[in-house]
């Protein structure tokens, strides 16, 4: 055995011994022990590389080891390490200056947080105490996070068994939002999906009580849970929706924002503009974990003279500020978000559109700049799934083995149910996308075989 292998080893037991895995049954799982990683690519302890085509969790969008953010990191480890937050701090204060620029106008104010889930529990704090009103919207198919209110907003499968353990939040209702290759509404265009989807959240507001209802929370683009692109009109449908009945609009871009769709945040394809604003991941690449609201005028007005009851040790760490401002700066000066929007429109999108013609079982690609998914059927016609929603165990063993086929031959990629998530950094060159989606053609047989005919 090589040393790489032996280390390997060693990296291997420590961890069975003694980590917990999230989202996991301890015993069933096998983690692959990582050595390094640069760009586009990480490797384990023997020298396999595999090339990233999941971005970790969708949050690596800078690439990895940028030696700009690892530079600053480093920097500011040298100056201050922690500081509390009830102090000002510089690099707290250019990071959050930096997001702010980059955010609508009237969006100006930014609370940090340590992540996602944190920042999507604050902002419906905000959006309850801002209101006076309980209730908050959220679609069936999205993900906020594993934390009490945030499990409780997410509407799939991961929601269910946390309602068993008692963490349901009985103050959120879930509608269906727009999805037209499976559409709840019986529509066959994108427009006829657009309107009925929205009559319906108009309906569920008003039987619900709107002078009870808060906010909407929703995903820009919905990622986890589908990588569902809002139709053009949706947005602005829920944004109008939200002002006709005084509801706060909450856009949760902490896996669609900072790039990932070919703009700084998704809902600027739109021209939508939030009262809150949840981000996370892209913002420093995951590099050290941080997150955030930002935080429009009027809800800051809230709090001007009234203390805001929340708040987190680590909120606007100088670690993690100093790598968000060396990730923004360089994403701006190194075109990373005109690359994300080239990636989606010339070789990602193109590429996997391509796969349908020769895979029997694709039946939907969808997505938008470095974000994409390609849904898998058993049957066209039908469109019934590759496998069950919420498939577990045997049932799902056609997507184990084609993420099984994938990694054996260097390609790393992460599956929602039936769908195969294509969410590599934003720094993927084309020729990197090309033999990514190489690998998937030939991949794709193994989901073939389970076709109808």
């Amino acid at each position: 055995m090589t040393a790489g292998a032996e280390l390997g080893k060693q990296v291997h037991e420590d961890d069975r011994a003694h980590v917990f895995h999230s989202w996991s049954a301890q015993s069933l799982i096998d983690p692959l022990p990582v050595a390094g990683a640069e760009g586009s690519y990480f490797w384990d302890f023997e020298g396999n590389r595999y090339l990233d085509f999941s971005a970790q969790l969708a949050n690596v969008n800078i690439g990895h080891q940028h030696p700009r953010v690892v530079a600053a990191i480093r920097r500011q480890a040298g100056l201050l390490c922690t500081i509390s937050p009830h102090v000002a701090n510089d690099v707290r204060g250019r990071a959050a200056r930096l997001i702010a620029e980059r955010a609508p106008a009237g969006l100006d104010r930014v609370m940090f947080t340590n992540s996602g889930a944190e920042a999507v529990e604050n902002a419906v704090r905000m959006a309850r105490l801002h209101t006076g009103r309980p209730k908050v919207l959220a679609p069936y198919r999205s993900y906020h996070g594993s934390t009490g209110t945030a499990i409780g907003l997410t509407g799939d499968q991961r929601r269910i068994p946390n309602d068993a353990a008692g963490h349901a939040d009985p103050l959120v209702r879930h509608f269906f939002g727009p999805y037209l290759y499976r559409s709840a509404f019986h529509a066959t265009t994108e427009p006829e999906e657009c309107e009925r989807a929205l009559t319906h959240l108009r309906d569920l507001i008003e039987l619900e009580g709107p002078a009870t209802i808060a906010a909407i929370v929703m995903e820009t683009v919905i990622g986890g849970s589908g990588l569902l692109v809002p139709p053009d009109g949706y947005l602005a449908g829920v944004r109008e929706l939200c002002d006709r009945y005084g509801l706060l609009l909450v856009l949760d871009e902490v896996m669609c924002g900072f790039g990932r769709t070919g703009a700084w945040f998704a809902f600027d394809h739109w021209g939508v503009v939030p009262d809150l604003v949840t981000f996370a991941k892209g913002v420093n690449s995951g590099y050290v974990p941080l997150g955030g609201v930002i935080v429009s005028q009027p809800v800051y007005d809230t709090f001007a003279e009234r203390a805001y009851p929340g708040g987190h040790t680590y909120s606007g760490h100088p670690l993690a500020c100093a790598a968000a401002e060396a990730a923004i700066e360089a994403m701006a000066e190194e075109d990373v978000i005109g690359n994300a929007g080239r990636l989606g429109g010339e070789v990602l999108g193109p590429g996997l559109r391509a796969l349908a013609g020769s895979h029997p079982s694709v039946g939907d690609v969808r997505g938008i700049g470095a974000f994409w998914a390609v849904e898998l059927v058993k049957d066209r016609a039908t469109r019934e799934p590759l496998v069950p929603y919420g498939a577990a165990g045997a049932a799902n063993r056609p997507m184990l083995e084609l993420l099984a086929a994938c990694r054996s031959q260097g390609l790393w990629v992460l599956a929602g149910g039936n769908r195969v998530h294509v969410t590599p950094p934003c720094t993927l060159t084309a020729a990197e996308a090309a033999d990514g989606i190489a690998v998937l053609d030939r991949v794709l047989d193994l989901a073939d075989q389970h076709g109808a005919g």
